[in-house]
């Protein structure tokens, strides 16, 4: 079975995750952060794409046994899915941002009959808007959706709060907590930088964790 621990190890690895405490990322909205993710790498790197496509179809034979299709966020749960779904032997489609302008302006690619018991595929989980989106859009199309599937989440209150009031659950492959362990044991960031990390994730508006 694959562990959080590992997918852990797997990120850090590849530099799929960046931690950087003393030298903080500066988000869109303007929020520094400690960490930089960036799953897409895990599809560069064949060991570690196997770890996270046998997770997921793990977690989702476990956690969702009645699943009858996959869905993949656009763009970056695509290419999951669609392994994922080829491990469990499932359809799939994707969802798209918005509704294309031309032909015949789909917004969800592949077929789906109304009824369908959905699990969504999603590569990282930060605010869980973009996975929220997509599941008013499966069910606005008739689908049963079941929950979410995704490789990493930092565990912010806020997504955990809108995920709730969604009807939504998500079960990652690892977590911030995961990773902050595993980082300060492999030597990626000091002991003392663990709490920081922590704190960071309870509210990123607050800065006092770079002090």
């Amino acid at each position: 079975m694959i562990t959080k621990e590992q997918i852990a190890v797997d990120l850090l690895k590849i530099h799929a995750v960046f931690l950087r405490p003393n030298e903080p990322f500066t988000w869109a909205s303007g929020i520094k952060s400690p960490i930089y993710c960036d799953n897409r790498l895990t599809l560069s790197d064949v060991s570690v794409r196997q770890d996270v496509e046998q997770g997921l179809a793990e977690t989702i034979q476990r956690e969702y046994p009645d699943v009858e299709i996959l869905m993949g966020t656009s763009t970056a749960g695509i290419a999951h899915a669609a392994i994922t779904a080829t491990l469990l032997n499932l359809p799939m489609g994707y969802v798209r941002g918005g509704a294309k302008d031309h032909g015949r302006q789909n917004q969800i690619e592949g077929k789906l009959l109304p009824g369908q018991k959905v699990v969504i595929v999603e590569d990282l989980i930060s605010t869980a808007g973009s996975c929220i989106e997509v599941a008013q859009v499966l069910r606005q199309a008739g689908a049963e959706v079941l929950g979410i599937v995704s490789i990493f989440t930092y565990g912010m209150q806020k997504s955990l709060d809108r995920l709730h009031e969604a009807g939504l659950t998500n079960h990652s492959l690892s977590n911030l907590d995961t990773l902050v362990e595993v980082a300060a044991a492999e030597g990626y960031i000091a002991d003392s930088d663990k709490q920081r990390l922590i704190r960071f994730r309870n509210n990123p508006s607050d800065e006092s964790w770079m002090n």
